[in-house]
């Protein structure tokens, strides 16, 4: 056990220097201290992620509407269609009953 701590000893006295501490110090300070650091990227990354989804989601919500609307100009039985079930309009010799 011994000679294993003394081989330890000599390894690290050999290859880990103050100039090499000083480097990992420095990497460790800009990776994961600094303005720029990996875990500030990655929250950056996420927010970025979660506003293109929702950007995204606003723009399939436009075109949808725009197609609607399209449609309400130009089809009259879309129009009907949307003015019976969203509005509950009936026409005079109509009874209508909501099931919900």
């Amino acid at each position: 056990m011994d000679s294993k701590l003394h081989d330890i000893v000599g390894w690290s006295r050999r290859y880990i220097r103050l100039s090499f501490m000083a480097m990992v110090a420095v990497v460790a300070y800009v990776l994961f201290f600094s303005e720029n650091s990996v875990v500030d990227y990655y929250h950056y990354q996420t927010e970025i992620d979660r506003l293109r989804a929702e950007i995204m989601e606003g723009n399939d919500s436009i075109d949808y509407y725009e197609n609607l609307n399209r449609r309400l100009r130009t089809d009259p039985e879309t129009m009907e269609r949307i003015v019976r079930e969203q509005y509950h309009m009936q026409r005079a010799n109509e009874d209508i009953y909501i099931v919900e």
